[in-house]
């Protein structure tokens, strides 16, 4: 017969052994970046340096030039090279490029979208309609917050950064 002393020793073991299996770095959930400038402004990043951005869809951890929500990080020194700000009265965006090597990218990962359908629970500027793509091969990025839904191409982030969210990628 089993005694409570073991059973109890087998669900310490079982705590234990489960918690450090699980990723150390976790993303916090109903974050609302801020898209306001070309100075101020985030970008969803995989988790971990040099991971790939499309298998860290709904796993993304929200990167900016400043700290802003509990929950996101700043950029590495260098990673953003150029940002350029636009918006209407429906949308904000940021557009520009990055050095892919700040972060450990690779120069073959193709990118991914971010949006807010993997992204559960992320809004951005308030809204709760946003994308953003990150292109390590080509070294571009952009976000884009939309009031509406319309407003955010999500659908087709094969067609990349300059379809989806047309803007200065200088």
């Amino acid at each position: 017969m089993v005694s409570t002393t073991q059973i109890l020793f087998i669900f310490a073991t079982l705590f234990i052994m489960l918690s450090q299996a699980l990723p150390l770095e976790r993303r916090v959930e109903n974050i609302n970046i801020k898209v306001t400038s070309a100075s101020e402004f985030c970008s969803y990043l995989p988790p971990s340096p040099g991971g790939d951005i499309a298998s860290a869809e709904g796993s993304a951890v929200p990167f900016c030039t400043k700290t802003q929500a509990t929950g996101t990080h700043q950029f590495p020194t260098g990673f953003i090279k150029t940002a350029h700000f636009s918006s209407t009265s429906t949308y904000s965006q940021v557009t520009g490029t990055i050095d892919r090597t700040k972060y450990k990218l690779s120069a073959s990962d193709g990118g991914g979208q971010y949006d807010n359908l993997n992204e559960i629970g992320g809004t951005c500027n308030g809204y709760g309609h946003w994308v953003n793509l990150v292109e390590p091969d080509s070294n571009i990025f952009c976000i884009r917050c939309c009031k509406n839904s319309s407003d955010c191409n999500l659908g087709r982030s094969e067609y990349g950064c300059e379809r989806v969210v047309p803007g200065d990628y200088s």
